[in-house]
């Protein structure tokens, strides 16, 4: 029977058995056995963690650079190219960007009052208005106008051109000047 050790010693006074197998030797080696040490038979000695890692830095710098060192670093760049072909696919033609770049003031979003989405949808009741017909009237897509109701516009990306229609509209405040 094998038993474990933790290279404390004190095994019971079986000195010449391999912790591993359990097999009898006097050719014992200390080996590294998924993060045990142990007293080993030369037959159980192949299980050496340390020995493995070794072998493996061995073999890798031996080796010319182009298989070992290369293939991670070509697995990363073709993981990123696919990356950017899924993002470019899925958001459209990035040329524009390259060649207009981003203008991120021309439909700000201005600072909103607190609880602005409970004046917008309380003042379309009042009016007697469902979201259907509020967002028709602004002409908006009633996903964008239902960002303002529910508190989500600086999240949905709703322009500041909305949030004064909907003053208009409405005859309400929800612009923080």
């Amino acid at each position: 029977m094998a038993k474990y050790s933790t290279g404390s010693g004190g095994g019971g006074g079986d000195g010449d058995a391999c912790e591993l197998c359990g097999n009898a030797s006097n050719r014992l080696s200390k080996a590294n056995v998924a993060g045990a040490k142990l007293l080993v038979c030369p037959d159980c000695s192949p299980h050496d963690d340390s020995r493995k890692d070794a072998s493996r830095s061995r073999g890798s710098q031996s080796s010319s650079s182009s298989s070992s060192t290369s293939r991670p670093v070509n697995r990363k760049k073709r993981a990123a190219q696919k990356q950017a072909k899924i993002y470019d696919a899925s958001k459209g033609d990035s040329t524009h960007w390259e060649k207009e770049g981003t203008n991120y003031e021309r439909d700000r979003l201005p600072y909103l009052v607190t609880n602005y989405d409970e004046r917008v949808e309380t003042a379309r009741q009042a009016a007697g208005l469902t979201i259907e017909e509020l967002a028709e009237t602004l002409g908006v897509d009633e996903d964008e106008y239902e960002a303002v109701e529910q508190g989500r516009a600086s999240r949905a990306g709703v322009g500041g051109s909305l949030i004064r229609a909907l003053e208009d509209e409405l005859e309400i405040e929800l612009v923080d000047e």
